[in-house]
C-alpha cells in the first residue's frame, strides 16, 4: 500500500512528526533550503524584469533526488515547512521541483508539533499561498541586489572581504549613530541631598530633597547644596502631607520573537542567536523518554501575542487548580497586539508559549539540557504569569517641611503577589517600610548625605535593546533579528564589550561611505517603508516586481555616482613599534577581526602581532609596565600589564590615572545603568565618587 509523503526542513522535526503520523506516512527532511539563488553570482536577471535564477544548492542534489524518488511512490505529497514567508517559499520550490500542480492542496501548516496539531494539519491541506511566496521573493531579490552590488564597490574602494546589506547596514548605522551621540554628549552636574531624621520615639528614616523655598527641584552644584544645608541647619522637620494609595504591577504579554530575545538576553544572558537555536530545539521536539519526542513550545518566529482558545482554557484551569481563583486574571488577555511602524502582525501565528501548560519546567528538567531548561522555564513562566492577576503594592508618600523647603519619603509594601507568584525572573524591589506617621510629627536631623552626580549619555545598544529598537522602528522581521546581529559581529563592523555593542573603526568607515553615497537606502525610515511594501505584497495589494523596479532605478544611479567619486582608502597606518624579528617598522593593518600589527618588510619578514590598546597609565605593580586593554577567551574586556607574565596586574574595571585619596590605590571606573563612578579596588577602603568618562586612547 502506497504511503503519503510529508516533507519538512529538519531531521529533528521529521523524527517528532513521524512518531505522531505512524506507518502510513513517510517523513523526509530537506535539511534547510534545498533550492535558492546561487552564491557565486548575482542570480537575478536584471535585463529580464529581475527574474530570479534559482538553482539546487550545492550538496543538496542527493537529498532532492531522494525526495523525488519517494514522491513518485507516494499517493499524496504534503509540504510541512514552517508557517512563515520563508517556509512558504521552501514549499513552493519543492512543489516546482516535484511537478506538483499550483491548484493541488499540498501545503499543511501547524503552530506546534504535537499529536493533535499534526493530525489536524494533515486533514486540512491547502494550496500554496503565492502571495506569501512573492513577499519572500521580493525580500530575497532586494537583499541580493543590495548585497551583490554594494559589496564589490566596498572591495574596490576599501578592501576585500567587506559586505553591505539592506538590513545589516541599517543596524550598523544605528549602533554607529548611538556611539556618536555618546561622544557628543555633554555631562551636566547635579547633586542629591538625603537627610537621616529621627523623632522622639526613635523612629528613623531617610528623606530626599524635593524642592527649595522658591520651588526649585534641582540642585545643580555644591553651592546650591551648601545653601540648603545652611538654611536648614539646627532646624526640625514636620510632616506636612501624607498620601496613601495602592499601585498595580501588571504582567507582561506572552512572548513574541522580539520580546523573547530581549528577556532571554536580560534575564539568562543568552545572545539572540543562542536564544533562537535553543528555541528551535524546543519547538522541533525533545525526547521525553516513554512519551517519545514532543514539541514543547509553539512556533518561535512570530510578532503576535494571540493565544488559541484551547491554550487559554488550559492555562486558566491550571491557575485555578494550582493557585486559586484570586490569582486568575478577570480580563481575557490579548487578541492581536498593535503593530509597530513596520506593518501587519503575523496573526496567523500565536505567541510563543508551551504546547502543554501541564508540562512544567521542573517535571521536564531531567530531559532538558541546562540551556533548554532555562529557556523553557522562561517561556512557561511568562505564559502562565500573563494570565494571572496583577501584583498590588500599598504605597505611601510623606512630605516634610523645614524652613520653607520640602523633603520627601516614599514607602511601599507588597500586599498581593499576583503573577509574581510564578514569574521568578521579575525584578522585585524590597519593601520600603516607613514608620507610622501623622501630619504634624516632628523629626530632628541626625545626619546629612549630599552626593555629586553627572547626567549620563544614552546607553550603548545591547543585543536586547537593538532588537527592541529594530522592532519599534519596523526594521526587519522576527526571523531576521538574530541573523542581522550575527552578521555585523562576524564582519567586524561591531564588537561586543561585555553586553554592549560598539562600532569598530572599520564599521564606522563603511557606514560613513554608505551614508555619503547611499544615504536613502540605509535610512531607518526607508527600510521600514520597504517592510510595509513587503507586507502589502503578502496581503495581495502589491506586485512584487514593481517594488523591485521602483527601487533599482535610483539605486543604479547611486552606484554609478559612487563608483566615479569614491576615492580608494588605504587601510595601512604607521606605528611607533619595531619588528622584534628584523627591526623594521611595524604597520597597523585591518583584518576580519580588527586591527593587527604586521612587519613592513613583508614578504621578506611575515611577522605579525596583536594590536594592543594602551591607556597611557603606568602599571601600579611594576616599574616598567603600562596598563593595556586585553580580551579574555570569551571576549570580555579586561585590563592588565603589558609586561605579562612577569607582572600579574589585572583588573576587570578600567583603571584611570588617579589615586585613591584614602589608600593610594589606582582608582577604576565602575559603570551601572544609572551612573558611572570612580571606585577604589580595595574593598576594605570603600572610597567612591561620581565620574564622567572622557576617553583618550593611545595605540601601539
Amino acid at each position: 500500500m502506497s504511503k503519503s509523503l510529508v516533507i519538512v526542513e529538519s531531521p529533528a522535526k521529521a523524527k517528532t512528526i513521524k512518531k505522531f503520523l505512524g506507518s502510513h506516512y513517510t517523513v523526509k527532511a530537506t535539511v534547510g533550503h534545498i533550492i535558492d539563488l546561487p552564491k557565486s553570482k548575482m542570480g537575478v536577471d536584471i535585463d529580464h524584469d529581475f527574474e530570479p535564477q534559482y538553482i539546487t544548492i550545492r550538496g543538496k542534489g542527493p537529498i532532492l533526488n531522494e525526495i523525488k524518488k519517494e514522491a513518485k511512490k507516494a499517493k499524496k505529497v504534503l509540504l510541512a515547512t514552517d508557517l512563515d514567508r520563508e517556509g512558504e517559499a521552501i514549499s513552493w520550490h519543492l512543489a516546482k521541483a516535484l511537478n506538483l500542480s499550483d491548484e493541488e492542496p499540498c501545503r499543511i501548516v501547524f503552530n506546534e508539533i504535537t499529536k493533535n496539531a499534526i493530525k489536524t494539519a494533515v486533514k486540512n491541506p491547502r494550496v500554496i499561498d503565492k502571495q506569501l511566496v512573492d513577499a519572500q521573493q521580493a525580500r530575497r531579490v532586494l537583499d541580493r541586489l543590495v548585497g551583490y552590488k554594494l559589496s564589490p564597490l566596498l572591495w574596490k574602494k576599501l578592501r576585500k572581504g567587506l559586505s553591505a546589506g539592506r538590513v545589516q547596514s541599517v543596524a550598523t548605522k544605528m549602533i554607529k549613530d548611538r556611539e556618536e551621540e555618546i561622544k557628543r554628549f555633554i555631562p551636566q552636574e547635579y547633586w542629591n541631598l538625603e537627610l537621616d531624621i529621627v523623632n522622639s520615639r526613635k523612629d528613623r528614616l531617610k528623606v530626599a530633597f524635593h524642592q527649595d523655598e522658591n520651588g526649585n527641584k534641582k540642585l545643580p552644584n555644591q553651592d546650591a547644596v551648601d545653601r540648603i544645608l545652611q538654611r536648614i541647619d539646627q532646624s526640625t522637620l514636620s510632616v506636612s502631607h501624607i498620601k496613601e494609595g495602592e499601585k498595580k504591577r501588571n504582567p507582561a504579554e506572552p512572548f513574541t520573537t522580539s520580546t523573547l530575545q530581549q528577556e532571554a538576553s536580560n534575564r539568562i544572558g543568552f545572545a539572540t542567536r543562542k536564544t533562537m537555536m535553543v528555541a528551535q530545539q524546543l519547538y522541533e521536539g525533545i525526547d521525553l523518554g516513554k512519551d517519545g519526542s514532543v514539541g514543547l513550545i509553539t512556533y518561535l518566529r512570530t510578532d503576535s501575542t494571540r493565544i488559541s482558545e484551547e491554550a487559554e482554557a488550559g492555562v486558566q484551569a491550571y491557575i485555578l487548580d494550582k493557585y486559586g481563583k484570586e490569582y486568575l486574571s478577570k480580563s481575557k488577555s490579548s487578541v492581536a497586539k498593535k503593530k509597530k511602524q513596520g506593518g501587519a502582525v503575523q496573526d496567523a501565528h500565536e505567541a510563543i508559549r508551551p504546547t502543554d501548560v501541564l508540562k512544567t519546567p521542573d517535571e521536564l528538567k531531567s530531559f532538558l539540557s541546562n540551556d533548554q531548561y532555562k529557556l523553557y522555564r522562561l517561556i512557561w513562566e511568562r505564559f502562565v504569569a500573563s494570565r494571572m492577576q496583577s501584583a498590588r503594592y500599598q504605597s505611601i508618600v510623606a512630605m516634610f517641611d523645614v524652613k520653607e523647603c520640602q523633603f520627601k519619603a516614599n514607602g511601599s509594601r507588597l500586599i498581593f503577589d499576583g503573577f509574581l507568584k510564578v514569574y521568578s525572573f521579575a525584578t522585585v524591589a524590597k519593601d520600603q517600610l516607613l514608620p507610622r506617621l501623622e501630619e504634624g510629627d516632628i523629626f530632628d536631623i541626625d545626619a546629612t548625605t549630599p552626593s555629586q552626580h553627572f547626567t549620563q549619555p544614552p546607553a550603548r545598544y545591547t543585543e536586547a535593546s537593538l532588537v527592541k529598537a529594530m522592532e519599534e522602528l519596523g526594521i526587519g522581521r522576527p526571523s531576521t533579528y538574530a541573523p542581522t546581529i550575527s552578521t555585523i559581529l562576524s564582519r567586524g563592523y561591531v564588537i561586543r564589550e561585555s553586553k554592549n555593542l560598539k562600532p569598530t573603526e572599520l564599521g564606522v568607515l563603511v557606514t560613513r561611505l554608505l551614508e555619503d553615497y547611499f544615504g536613502q537606502i540605509i535610512e531607518v525610515n526607508f527600510t521600514a517603508e520597504m517592510e510595509k511594501q513587503l507586507d502589502e505584497v503578502e496581503a495581495g495589494n502589491e506586485e512584487w516586481k514593481r517594488i523591485i523596479r521602483s527601487f533599482f532605478e535610483p539605486f543604479e544611479v547611486m552606484l554609478k555616482h559612487a563608483d566615479e567619486h569614491v576615492e580608494e582608502v588605504d587601510f595601512v597606518e604607521e606605528s611607533d613599534e619595531l619588528c622584534d624579528k628584523c627591526g623594521s617598522p611595524m604597520l597597523i593593518k585591518y583584518g576580519r577581526y580588527g586591527k593587527f600589527l604586521a612587519c613592513s618588510n613583508y614578504p621578506e619578514c611575515s611577522n605579525t602581532k596583536p594590536f594592543v590598546k594602551k591607556l597611557g597609565i603606568p602599571c601600579p605593580l611594576c616599574d616598567n609596565g603600562e596598563v593595556v586593554e586585553r580580551k579574555s577567551k570569551k571576549g570580555r574586556v579586561f585590563y592588565g600589564c603589558n609586561q605579562f607574565p612577569e607582572c600579574r596586574f589585572v583588573s576587570w574595571n578600567q583603571p584611570v590615572n588617579e589615586k585613591c585619596p584614602k589608600c593610594q590605590s589606582l582608582l577604576t571606573i565602575k559603570k551601572t545603568k544609572k551612573e558611572t563612578k570612580l571606585v577604589c579596588p580595595d574593598k576594605t577602603c570603600g572610597f567612591e565618587k561620581a565620574h564622567f568618562e572622557e576617553t583618550t586612547e593611545k595605540t601601539s
